[in-house]
């Protein structure tokens, strides 16, 4: 088990093996995946398994920065280069030297602040805000987005010579609903995990709850599993763990949702519409060809709406 990353499916078996081989080295890695998926979990495991695992692992949330603080937080200032400025401060650069710093929701940095981070990682090096000279450091970074990076460089959003930068040896981390039989795996661990610090004995799960977890298609990924398990270990009075479906983004999976599917066209033809897509994916509903993300709604929506409608999904598997 790389860190805390429980699973066995191929999907993530896959980015395993890639961590595996670029964590030895010092290459930029970009890590994208939609939001609860684990991508810290992953940086961290690529810093473990290099030769820097002895020094620090620095993290910053590119996203809670303030542009106006940005130069301070990443590269530090001297005293008395802004009010209240009140002693050196020693930047996330300087302090990750010799190690790593992983740079988390990097899409969602300002302009200035990319060409700040651009000049570090051409140079590797950056003057304190108040600063009269350059401080070289060696780090190797690792960023991480749940946002797509090429699309924001070609709305003019982010710098492309930043992304080439950054996206060196780019990993996608699987999202919960595209390695399905890791869900059983994963309620285990976070279940032994919460038990034992909440001080309860949990044997089992019900049969409803493990199907209901099976089925349910985790828009909110691990971090929404996780929420779940942890709430159901709280509020379990028995050896025998269950769980509320209306605890699951506060939808029932048993009775369709009240809204459409979306406006426009799907409003108006929702069946043509859910059935063109079953047809494009073969009858699939989930995962990355499902016609749920050819629709651009959750899984479960759309099985809701394929029962209300009475459509034979099955018939569009031969197709």
């Amino acid at each position: 088990m790389f860190e805390e990353i429980v699973g066995a499916s191929r999907p993530l078996r896959t980015v395993l093996s890639h961590v595996s081989k670029v964590a030895p080295t010092d290459s930029t890695v970009l890590i994208a995946g939609e939001t609860g998926t684990g991508k810290e979990l992953i940086a961290r495991a690529i810093h473990k398994r290099s030769p820097r695992a002895a020094q620090a692992f620095v993290a910053v949330n590119c996203g809670a920065i303030p542009s106006t603080l940005f130069a301070s937080e990443l590269f530090g200032h001297e005293k008395g280069a802004f009010t209240g400025a009140l002693q050196r401060r020693q930047g996330r650069f300087e302090l990750a030297d010799g190690g790593t710093i992983f740079l988390d929701e990097v899409g969602e940095l300002p302009a200035e602040a990319q060409i700040m981070l651009l000049r570090v990682l051409q140079e590797h090096e950056f003057e304190r805000v108040g600063g009269s000279g350059p401080i070289r450091v060696n780090v190797r970074v690792i960023a991480a987005t749940n946002r797509d990076l090429l699309a924001a460089v070609a709305d003019g959003i982010f710098r492309a010579d930043l992304f080439y930068r950054l996206n060196v040896f780019p990993l996608d981390v699987p999202a919960l609903r595209e390695r399905p039989t890791d869900v059983p795996l994963l309620v285990e661990y976070f279940v032994h995990r919460y038990a034992k610090r909440l001080g309860k004995r949990i044997r089992s799960v019900t049969r409803e709850t493990s199907q209901l977890l099976q089925s349910y298609d985790w828009p909110g990924n691990i971090r929404e599993l996780q929420n779940v398990i942890e709430r159901a270990v709280i509020v379990c009075d028995s050896d025998t763990l269950s769980i509320d479906a209306q605890w699951l983004s506060g939808r029932s999976l048993a009775s369709p949702p009240a809204v459409s599917l979306s406006t426009g066209t799907l409003a108006t033809h929702e069946k043509d519409a859910i059935e063109a897509a079953l047809k494009e994916s073969m009858g699939r509903v989930t995962g990355p060809f499902g016609a749920a993300t050819r629709l651009g709604v959750p899984g479960s929506t759309l099985e809701s709406k394929i029962k209300a409608l009475k459509i034979d999904k099955g018939r569009f598997k031969a197709a």
